[in-house]
């Protein structure tokens, strides 16, 4: 019998969405008994016993057995131990007046107070009563195990969806309230206050795989990967989800009452729990606070963006901040043709330096601290009168006052279009695929 799929209500609607507890799709009501699972349990368990076992679904076809040629076959005598959940016996007699039915045990598969099928094993019932309910209780368990993965992968799967349409959200195809609708169905209320998080996970390039080194089962890793993520950021109402191969995405939950700076801190630890799982590099951007659909849309792509400016800039922090890079993003939107032009007409002279890095530092730390020389001198960890020389140096090649605060910010800029010139986008290592 084909089972029914319920599956998930993905139409759209114009009532206001029905936020419930986070659910999983579902995989149709009644756990069903693959053939497949069926028959790796039967023959696994044939072999141990040493006795025949077979497993039928819920209408008494045989699903599986340590005799192949009995699969596809009826077994009558399940149909009444489906009925009443009770096990029986069938002596020789009692087996030879029933349809496809040898002596033996058969026992009821139930499953949330449901019998979804039967096992059965062949033998005298003396011999083979011992082994029934060790069997039945293995089978059960491993029928819902495998309802659970199944319903954990489909929840997954629903996830990726959801988060890979928030990213690429657009007005103009697509209604926010539909997506408000569908996140509805999962458990997930949109309209809450979130921020984006997105991780990359390298593997360091390490000059090429060493001879002999096991390659890594990457399915598995992702799995890892994204229990690690679902540790810190533990909230039911947090949607994680892998994005992109090597990128996990958070839409993460504020509480009205989080501390400022406890988001930086949770990605912190996320990329120190990765860091500590077989050489893998993490790192995090995280966006702007949201609250509507097209909100998450920017605060994700702020998220990714943060991510990349991070790597280019060569910041050693894991976890880049939006707020601390919309100089960078606005630099970088305008193109690298703009910001050649720009370096080339305000500091050609101080890039043929051979200190050009250090001098670029100082006039970025001098900037970044309110052109304030206590506090650049400190940002730089150099005394200031160390700063103090670098900055005649700069103002002699260039013939400009670093305290006239427009021809400063023309260099600060020039500076950091340098940095976004000069980088890696992708990182140091290579994204998990």
């Amino acid at each position: 019998m084909e089972p029914k799929s319920r599956g998930l209500l993905y139409g759209a609607s114009t009532s206001t969405p029905r936020i419930h507890r986070r659910s999983v799709p579902s995989t149709g009501g009644t756990p069903v008994l693959s053939p497949s699972l069926a028959q790796e349990i039967a023959g696994d368990t044939s072999a141990v016993i040493g006795f025949n076992v077979l497993i039928t679904d819920a209408d008494g076809m045989v699903i599986g057995s340590g005799d192949t040629h009995r699969v596809g076959t009826f077994h009558e005598a399940s149909v009444e131990v489906i009925r009443t959940q009770e096990p029986a016996t069938h002596n020789a007699t009692q087996a030879h007046l029933l349809q496809g039915v040898r002596p033996g045990v058969t026992l009821p598969l139930v499953t949330d107070g449901q019998a979804v099928g039967t096992v059965g094993i062949t033998g005298t019932p003396a011999q083979v009563r011992r082994f029934g309910l060790l069997v039945k209780r293995q089978t059960e368990i491993l029928l819902r195990e495998s309802v659970m993965l199944r319903s954990r992968l489909l929840a997954e799967r629903a996830a990726e969806k959801l988060l890979a349409d928030l990213a690429s959200y657009d007005p103009q195809v697509v209604e926010g309230d539909f997506l408000v609708f569908r996140a509805a169905e999962l458990g997930f209320d949109l309209r809450l206050r979130r921020v984006a998080v997105a991780f990359e996970v390298t593997v360091p390039d390490t000059g090429g795989r060493r001879h002999g080194t096991p390659t890594r089962d990457m399915a598995l890793v992702r799995s890892e990967l994204l229990r690690t993520v679902r540790e810190v950021f533990a909230d039911p109402q947090d949607i994680i989800a892998t994005t992109a191969p090597g990128w996990i995405g958070v839409l993460h939950r504020l509480q009205p009452d989080q501390p400022e700076g406890a988001l930086s801190v949770d990605c912190r630890r996320v990329t120190d729990l990765i860091a500590a799982q077989g050489g893998l590099t993490a790192r995090a951007g995280i966006g702007e606070p949201a609250a509507s659909v097209g909100a998450l849309h920017d605060s994700y792509q702020d998220a990714c963006d943060a991510l990349r400016l991070g790597a280019r800039l060569a910041v050693r922090a894991p976890v880049h901040l939006i707020t601390d890079l919309r100089v960078h993003q606005v630099l970088a939107a305008v193109g690298q043709p703009a910001r050649n032009r720009l370096l080339a007409l305000t500091a050609t002279d101080l890039r043929a330096q051979p200190d050009w890095p250090v001098l670029r530092d100082t006039i970025t730390a001098w900037c970044e601290n309110g052109f304030n020389l206590v506090r650049a001198s400190a940002a730089l960890h150099v005394h200031r009168n160390t700063v103090v020389y670098r900055m005649n140096k700069i103002e002699q090649i260039t013939g400009r006052p670093l305290r006239e605060h427009r021809t400063t910010m023309a260099l600060y800029l020039a500076c950091l279009a340098d940095q976004l010139g000069s980088g890696d986008a992708s990182g140091s290592g290579q994204v998990l695929p």
